[in-house]
């Protein structure tokens, strides 16, 4: 199982330490937040790429793509109702799928809450209408930087569109890309109907990448959450992609959650393997 962290966490940290802690912490892949390091992704050259990739690969970390896609930006909008919007939108992606090519990522998670909620008297019909078109247009170009968009279902408090599994496979099925797949999320999973294991189960087929955390938004191991059984079932199912840990609160710092996370993961693997 291979297991990686997303590094905003690291708020103050130039990448160099970044990578150099991210490695000798025992993780092999690191998940990037685009706003940690540009407001647009054009802002970040040609040679700072090269360079970014570099202090990963040889700090021993591959860099496994991008997340928190559309956060910080403006006039961006998955459901908008206005076409130069969705264009730009669309275009905006592109974008983001040049980045982690360049850096050798293959994911963009696809989260980003507040641009994507559905506005007033737009109906979940046309949200995945106005969604699909948006990403119809993005994946070929970033299919051929061998990345996949993976679409990330959110809770009810966060997001008024997509917020199960279920209706992100609606979703998937719409755009009918290869490249196009699920990011399931503990926390968010956490508020479904059906229990965990079920659902990694059930949507085994479309999930590519897999972000860990709790409900107290800090890391696996730091809130109420066994994942025993969440590990056992992405082994059952043969999951092959990678286990990214994603926090939001930051409060106990970086180092320590990044360590008791990884720790917990580890101890919770060997409990499995060894029984």
């Amino acid at each position: 199982m291979k297991f990686a962290i997303c590094q905003e966490l690291f708020e103050d940290w130039d990448w160099e330490r970044q990578c150099r802690f991210i490695h000798e912490t025992g993780y092999t892949g690191v998940e990037l937040a685009p706003f940690a390091f540009a407001s647009h992704p054009r802002e970040i050259s040609a040679e700072q790429r090269k360079s970014m990739r570099r202090t990963a690969e040889e700090s021993g970390l591959e860099v496994i793509g991008l997340h928190w896609l559309l956060a910080k930006t403006e006039g961006l909008h998955l459901t908008s109702v206005d076409p130069a919007v969705r264009k730009a939108t669309a275009e905006y992606l592109v974008e983001l799928g040049e980045l982690c090519g360049d850096l050798g990522g293959t994911v963009l998670v696809f989260g980003s809450p507040f641009q994507r909620n559905l506005g007033e008297g737009v109906t979940f019909e046309q949200g995945l209408d106005f969604a699909s078109e948006i990403f119809r247009a993005a994946l070929p170009r970033i299919a051929e930087r061998g990345a996949t968009i993976c679409m990330e279902p959110l809770t009810t408090a966060e997001t008024n569109f997509i917020t199960s599994c279920a209706e992100a496979k609606q979703l998937i099925e719409r755009v009918d890309h290869p490249n196009f797949a699920l990011h399931q999320d503990v926390k968010a999973m956490l508020t479904e109907s059906v229990s965990i294991p079920e659902l990694i189960h059930e949507y085994a087929s479309l999930t590519k990448h897999f972000h860990v955390n709790d409900s107290n938004l800090l890391g696996p191991g730091m809130g109420e959450t066994d994942y025993k059984p969440i590990l056992q079932a992405l082994l059952d199912v043969n999951y092959d992609g990678w286990v990214s840990v994603e926090v939001f609160d930051y409060k106990p710092g970086c180092e320590l959650i990044a360590r008791e996370s990884l720790q917990y993961l580890n101890a919770t693997l060997a409990e499995i393997t060894e029984s």
